[in-house]
């Protein structure tokens, strides 16, 4: 039988399985006729006979096919494909807007409308591209991040099923019970916490992962008050400010191909949210593979990417708050851009009524409160200061957002339209507040003078010419070289950048 689009070719499936190899870890399931069980391809059971395994692309494929997941490696555990970034368009894009919840919140018909296709042709093209239809994969995720809630937390089974977007606790019985076979209840192992204690999640990668240089990244951009950073780990609060979070990401102990989340959430239906956001934000489901391979062969990024090749996209926890940092960084140094926006913060921040530590009292500020606030007071300039506001009132009006789906053009071509946004902001938002791997802000002066041996750096248009062949991993270039310019002596150059 021939694999599906997205799976790896068979012989690399069942070379990955029979070695256990990390680096597949989420790109396929491999399923056993033999016990009706799905599992990662590290999964530390015994090897099962060839003639017994099917692969599939994604768990949603292999439950549909009747199989459960494992109950020793855990499939809630494996980081996310790459699905979502090749393949069928619309399909893509589907897939991006189920993971940000979607169907939760709307129909299959809305989605479908949402993407340009007809509910049933959307229906078909996930059967043929992701071999499970558009519901189930959104009820498979939900019920594997309650798998995971069950497993490894004391949270009551009302607020797991809550957490992982259920409305009705029969509901979730009744799917949980289907999938696995058995009861919720059957697989706690937990017992129940003292009230008010934190939860603690693994959040897993595909190895190899350059935890210490994204936190390098995040901790010169740190806002004091809203988020904290040093060399092991990140924190920062959230709101809404009358019922605050709190969460803190470090390196799973032992040398597990995980994060360790630390999470106080007083509303169980912010917890999946919260997960998703530091997935994207930690760039978790990365495939490291797929980009040392479009840049081995080049004579630049080839080198620095076997200097370093675990290294990910830095994401931001919010989009208005990125957006807001790269119009404050526009020409500026990373250290003035961070003193602007800590000023923006302690004068339009709200206030927490319990700050979880001492430095960490305040959240960013919303964009309804900078839309309506003199900005020149903290030092902008009268231009600045009208971009930020007029920014600001765009998102209150729905000229611009960060919703999943929408393609790096349509949300370039929509922030540039705005007044003192030009495509290198448009490019570094996308890069960091969406995720989007081919956002590539080809004025940054940076840029043009590491892309090249000469002594000259390239023109706009002529490192955007060359980027085309990193397609379509072009913002980890841009990562790869910000990161090569850092441990180079400094050249002589006009303007600074957020890089």
């Amino acid at each position: 039988m021939n694999p599906a689009p997205s799976l790896p070719a068979t012989s690399i499936c069942e070379q990955a399985r029979r070695s256990r190899d990390a680096r597949f870890d989420g790109l396929f399931f491999v399923a056993v006729s033999s016990t009706g069980i799905y599992c990662r391809p590290v999964c530390p059971a015994r090897t099962a006979k060839r003639e017994n395994v099917r692969y599939f692309a994604n768990a949603a494929a292999a439950e549909v096919a009747g199989y459960r997941p494992c109950l020793r490696c855990r499939p809630e555990l494996a980081p996310g494909s790459d699905e979502g970034q090749r393949g069928n368009r619309a399909v893509a894009r589907a897939l991006k807007l189920i993971e940000a919840g979607a169907l939760g919140e709307q129909s299959l018909d809305a989605l479908a409308t949402q993407v340009g296709v007809g509910t049933r042709q959307l229906r078909r093209l996930f059967v043929e591209h992701v071999g499970a239809p558009p519901i189930s994969v959104h009820t498979t995720r939900r019920l594997l991040f309650a798998k995971q809630l069950l497993t490894e937390t004391a949270l009551p089974v009302t607020e797991v099923a809550l957490a992982s977007g259920f409305r009705s606790l029969r509901r979730f019985h009744a799917a949980f019970a289907q999938a696995n076979r058995i009861a919720p209840r059957e697989l706690r192992r937990h017992p129940r916490a003292m009230a008010g204690a934190p939860l603690r999640l693994r959040l897993g990668y595909r190895p190899p992962y350059a935890f210490d240089a994204l936190l390098a990244f995040l901790r010169t951009r740190a806002l004091p008050g809203v988020e904290q950073v040093d060399d092991h780990s990140y924190a920062r609060v959230f709101g809404p400010a009358d019922t605050p979070g709190w969460l803190r990401l470090r390196a799973w102990p032992g040398g597990e191909h995980a994060l360790q989340l630390e999470l106080h959430c007083p509303q169980p239906t912010q917890i999946l949210g919260v997960v998703t956001t530091l997935r994207r934000m930690f760039d978790l489901d990365a495939n490291p593979q797929a980009i040392t391979d479009t840049f081995r062969a080049d004579p630049i990024l080839g080198p620095l990417r076997r200097r370093e090749p675990g290294l990910r996209l830095p994401g931001g926890w919010d989009g208005f708050e990125i957006a807001v940092r790269a119009i404050l960084g526009q020409q500026i140094s990373v250290a003035a851009a961070r003193t602007l926006a800590s000023r923006i913060v302690q004068r339009w921040g709200a206030p927490l009524p319990t700050a979880p530590w001492p430095d960490l009292a305040r959240l960013f500020p919303t964009p309804a409160a900078l839309a309506a606030a003199d900005l020149r007071e903290v030092g902008l300039t009268t231009a600045r200061a009208a971009t930020i506001s007029g920014m600001a009132q765009a998102l209150l009006d729905g000229r611009v957002d960060f919703r999943a789906g929408q393609s790096l053009d349509e949300f370039v071509a929509r922030w540039v339209a705005l007044p003192g946004i030009g495509p290198w902001t448009a490019h570094y938002i996308a890069m960091r507040a969406l995720g989007d791997p081919d956002a590539f802000p080809a004025a940054d002066l940076i840029l043009r003078r590491e892309a090249t041996t000469s002594a000259t750096p390239l023109g706009t248009k002529a490192l955007t010419e060359r980027a085309n062949r990193w397609r379509p991993w072009r913002a980890y270039a841009v990562i790869h070289l910000w990161r090569g310019a850092a441990d180079t002596p400094p050249r002589p150059r006009k303007t600074e950048t957020m890089a």
